[in-house]
């Protein structure tokens, strides 16, 4: 009798070993600007990322591995980053780090994810983030040189040739300048001026004054994150600079628009979709994913949903899926990254490769106007 109890024991218990076999908790780490002068980013970023995994805790985790998630706010400090990213992957060892939201940051930890080989998921734009590849490097945002592109192909369709470009003293904005710089004559077009004023910066009207002795300029590019984006615009416009003014797709909060009042008015820039979701054809592709995360997120957090909390979403959903196809093993879920193909998210339809770990092409951009005050499409 008890060798009989102890031979049923042992067959329930391999009854029930496939439904507990992996069932645990998988740790995420996000490296966010939650507070700072890019908080615009990495507050949305953060407040994603809250409402993403609690939702799919709620419904029992990726094969029933729940999620951890651990943030960090460095308030857009690359020195906070790196230690975070330290932290994250030598104490919490966790399986993989979401953001940071600025390419500086980004930057600065790409090497420390690569040698602890710990997937990176980034949140920030800047094509120095997977360019060079790193096996475990990857990033969510559009390439700024398909930005600078777009912004391009529209300033040719409207006649400009001659153009200023301002940029912040941050790594996207460095990144930005450089491929504005690169591609300008390829399109066409003389970039008469450029100046980069800092991050912190509170009054550029010196800036504006001094480009405006350069008569001949048709159009300003403004390459940035941070509030001086609204500032510049009210200066401009202050000054009676009315020539036409492109931002960066780091435009894409509401926030900057409120912060520039009336002087963001017409305001041209390259962003993806979730911006103008409602306005989209029902058979786009995107339509659906993009209207279930606004209505999420807008209903729980009562502010309108940006770019930047979109690139938080395509993350962590692209993890989640790759965990889910080959299990919490990281070798495995990198690769399953890194040869995703179909992915619709947010940003655009992903389609990665070991070549490319952005997966995003050029159409991934539609160009934004802002009209009384909301963003809508830019019709030549």
């Amino acid at each position: 009798m008890k060798r009989l109890t102890s031979l049923l024991a042992a067959l329930c218990a391999a009854l029930l070993l496939p439904l507990t076999a992996g069932a645990g908790t998988i740790k995420i780490g996000a490296i966010l600007a939650v507070t700072g002068p890019a908080s615009f980013l990495g507050g949305p970023e953060s407040r994603t990322l809250v409402m993403l995994a609690e939702e799919l805790n709620a419904k029992g985790g990726i094969n029933g591995n729940k999620v951890e998630l651990i943030i960090k706010d460095s308030g857009a400090n690359p020195e906070k980053a790196i230690s975070f990213a330290k932290q994250l992957i030598e104490e919490e060892k966790v399986f993989a780090i979401l953001g940071p939201s600025t390419s500086g940051e980004t930057l600065k930890i790409k090497k420390i994810c690569t040698q602890g080989k710990t997937i990176l998921i980034s949140c920030a734009a800047a094509e120095l983030i997977v360019n060079p590849v790193s096996p475990y490097v990857f990033k969510t945002p559009q390439k700024d040189s398909h930005a600078a592109a777009k912004i391009f192909l529209t300033m040719r369709k409207q006649g400009i040739k001659k153009i200023a470009v301002l940029a912040g003293n941050t790594g996207f904005g460095k990144a930005g300048k450089a491929q504005l710089l690169k591609l300008a004559p390829q399109y066409g077009i003389e970039v008469v001026a450029t100046e980069v004023y800092d991050k912190r910066a509170t009054d550029l009207s010196a800036v504006v004054a001094k480009l405006m002795a350069h008569k001949e300029i048709q159009a300003v590019v403004n390459w940035s994150i941070v509030p001086a984006q609204a500032i510049l615009a009210k200066n401009m416009r202050q000054a009676g600079w009315r020539v036409p003014l492109f931002q960066s797709h780091g435009f894409g909060n509401i926030k900057y628009v409120e912060a520039a009042g009336k002087a963001a008015e017409g305001i041209i820039f390259p962003a993806g979709r979730l911006l103008i979701a409602d306005l989209l054809p029902d058979d786009h592709p995107q339509k659906p994913v993009l209207l279930g995360y606004k209505k999420a997120y807008e209903a729980r957090y009562h502010e309108p949903v940006s770019t930047f909390g979109g690139h938080a979403y395509d993350a962590f959903k692209i993890l989640c899926r790759a965990i889910g196809e080959v299990g919490p093993d990281r070798e495995k879920v990198r690769a399953a990254i890194e040869n995703m193909k179909g992915f619709v998210g947010t940003g655009g339809v992903f389609n990665f490769t070991p070549q490319d770990h952005n997966g995003l092409d050029i159409d991934s951009f539609a160009m934004l106007t802002v009209k009384d005050g909301k963003f809508v499409p830019y019709e030549q």
